[in-house]
């Protein structure tokens, strides 16, 4: 049977998640939004009451929770800023490719120290030529014995000022494209330098930074997976990521459709309430029915995950139509609002400024209808595990448009 009813137990999660981003997160959200203020505070917060970290497995310290019950908490925290829970959630991207592709005692090292103390990890795939073509980065890892040296720049990098590892990708094979790439863990030092903070137009109180990696010196032990495998491990990562991203546009689009219709009640126009011109009442109508449809697909595509399925499209339908519907929500929003929805003073116009990266990072809505056309037009003949297939759409030419910025890289992922 088909049920997506939660359980008591994802129920008080839920609670959990909302009763946060209520109390602690939407009351300082637009100012934090205005002064483009690290939250610090509200981090703080977040992982003592264990909102921080959540797939972690128990093990390291973790919560153990599904991708689903992830899910469910994002939609909450984005609900109250999406900002915000990126800062939140960015750790979980940078940790996914520990936990697929690093030795037991890697695993451990650097999972719990995300849950021993308030730590935070970036993951750094993006540059400044190499966003949707991961194959054309320019970050390169040398071998010298039982080390690599980095050196290259990484763009658009959630929390990267204040990171205390990185998960890197870099060229060990520059003429291979992307069958060059691999994935290394890389603890800050005095050879990565920040170099710039991005002042953005949305999600303000989530850092964004250019970090640069100067003759980093990285122990071989801490390669993930294979050398020159790093893109299969990225790939793999991002289908279990863009859920969690997919329920931060639900989030955000839920929220505005909230501001607007509680607004349509309020405004009074040609005698009446707008919300009894059925010009209003459609688009309050629309707006609900997107956020319940981003919702579902967001869960499909996390359930999948959970029973141990392939979801790179499902991942990819949900991430696209909840991103896109996102910016529809969040502008239509605006509109019912009238010119008071153009003016800061009022919660929309920056749920609308907040949207629009939804449909730039972890992939943007374009690539995520290429991987859709490549999923639809050349179906997988057997499904297969997600951890087994390696996801990419291959151009004419036979390069790569890979999927990226991600999540927490603009992230933000994430």
């Amino acid at each position: 049977m088909v049920d997506f009813t939660l359980t008591d137990e994802q129920k008080s999660l839920r609670e959990l998640a909302h009763d946060f981003a209520e109390g602690e997160i939407r009351r300082v959200a637009w100012e934090y939004d205005r002064d483009g203020t690290w939250p610090i505070d509200v981090l703080e917060k977040a992982f003592e009451v264990g909102l921080m970290n959540t797939h972690l497995p128990e093990e390291y310290g973790g919560a153990g929770l599904s991708y689903l019950e992830g899910c469910v908490i994002e939609e909450e925290l984005a609900w109250g800023c999406s900002g915000i829970q990126t800062s939140l959630g960015a750790n979980g991207l940078a940790a996914a490719p520990v936990l697929l592709g690093g030795s037991e005692a890697v695993k451990r090292e650097f999972c719990e120290d995300l849950t021993s103390s308030l730590k935070l990890a970036s993951f750094c795939l993006t540059e400044p030529d190499a966003g949707s073509d991961v194959s054309g980065m320019r970050t390169r890892a040398v071998k010298q014995g039982d080390k690599y040296v980095l050196n290259g720049s990484k763009c658009f990098i959630t929390n990267g000022s204040y990171a205390d590892w990185f998960t890197v990708y870099a060229k060990t094979d520059p003429d291979a494209g992307h069958r060059g790439i691999s994935a290394f863990l890389v603890r800050r030092d005095d050879t990565i330098i920040v170099d710039k903070k991005e002042d953005k137009m949305g999600q303000r109180a989530s850092n964004t930074a250019t970090v640069t990696f100067s003759d980093t010196v990285v122990d071989a032990k801490y390669l993930l997976g294979e050398e020159n495998r790093g893109f299969r491990l990225a790939m793999m990562t991002l289908d279990r990521t863009r859920p969690g991203v997919a329920a931060m546009a639900t989030g955000i689009a839920r929220a505005a459709f909230e501001f607007a219709a509680a607004y349509s009640k309020e405004r009074v126009q040609f005698g009446v309430p707008i919300a009894m011109h059925q010009a209003i009442q459609f688009m309050i109508a629309d707006m609900a029915t997107k956020v319940h449809l981003s919702r579902l697909a967001t869960w499909n595509s996390a359930v999948l995950l959970d029973q141990g399925s392939r979801n790179t499209l499902e991942s990819s339908h949900a991430k696209r139509f909840a991103a896109d519907s996102a910016m529809e929500v969040a502008t239509d929003a605006v509109q019912v609002y009238g010119g008071y929805g153009f003016i800061k003073e009022y919660p929309v116009e920056k749920l609308m400024r907040d949207a629009k990266i939804m449909q730039l990072y972890e992939g943007t809505s374009q690539i995520q209808r290429l991987v859709i056309a490549r999923e639809t037009l050349l179906p997988r003949r057997v499904e297969e595990p997600a951890a087994v297939e390696l996801v990419a759409v291959e151009s004419a030419a036979g390069e790569l448009a890979a999927v990226e910025p991600a999540a927490a890289e603009l992230p933000l992922h994430p």
